[in-house]
């Protein structure tokens, strides 16, 4: 099994405690490098995003009021009810040393920062083995990018083991495929590179679960 503690530390996923009170203030330069691996790749479902999580349960931390300011400016910041921040790819912001304002709608809350590497626009018709191939492959490179070259070509053995693909349903499924092992509404998806060239439709038993999160399934 290999460590996964470093890699959850330096850029891919992890998290950032952030302090109780009415507000709370972070760097936007964090933000904008892990937006600029997504800018300059070439992925089609994968993305890293944004959280703002209960610190012990991982629940969303409901959000009063966000904004991004520099010294000469500053404008609201757009979130969603499940407290993801919804950040802009800016250059511009990144150099005018911007920061990230937040106001948790309870300031007796202990919220912490989430980093999730997750597939954005991938629904149940993507369910082929080649398309969950590609989406695994992105993952991967995806999780490498962030991790930067260090820690991916010099110190690989301490990047987290991807074994596949992790899907989240709307009710809950199960699949005739044995390499694809689910447990209620979460499957996990077991590739490998027999997958890369099959157009065959994974059939669930449960046509009407629709998929909720799709992420890596990272052996821990």
């Amino acid at each position: 099994m290999k460590i996964n503690w470093l890699a959850a530390l330096l850029l891919a996923f992890g998290f950032i405690n952030l302090a109780h009170g009415k507000e709370f203030v972070v760097s936007y330069d964090g933000f904008y490098d892990r937006l600029k691996v997504i800018e300059k790749g070439e992925f089609e479902f994968a993305r890293v995003n944004f959280y703002v999580v209960d610190t012990a349960t991982l629940a969303p931390c409901a959000i009063a009021s966000g904004k991004i300011m520099t010294e000469k400016m500053e404008a609201p910041l757009a979130y969603t009810e499940q407290a993801q921040l919804l950040l802009p790819y800016d250059k511009k912001l990144d150099k005018d040393k911007a920061v990230v304002v937040l106001e948790p709608k309870n300031p007796q809350h202990s919220c912490q920062l989430k980093f999730q590497i997750e597939a954005e626009h991938f629904d149940s018709s993507h369910l082929t083995s080649a398309s969950l191939f590609q989406l695994h492959t992105e993952f991967d490179e995806l999780l490498s990018d962030l991790s930067g070259f260090f820690v991916s070509k010099l110190m690989s053995f301490l990047l987290p083991e991807q074994k596949g693909v992790l899907i989240e349903f709307s009710q809950p499924v199960s699949f005739s495929n044995k390499q694809i092992k689910c447990e209620d509404t979460v499957c996990k998806f077991a590739i490998d590179s027999a997958w890369q060239d099959s157009t065959m439709k994974l059939l669930s038993s449960n046509d009407r679960a629709e998929i909720v999160t799709v992420k890596p399934w990272i052996e821990k």
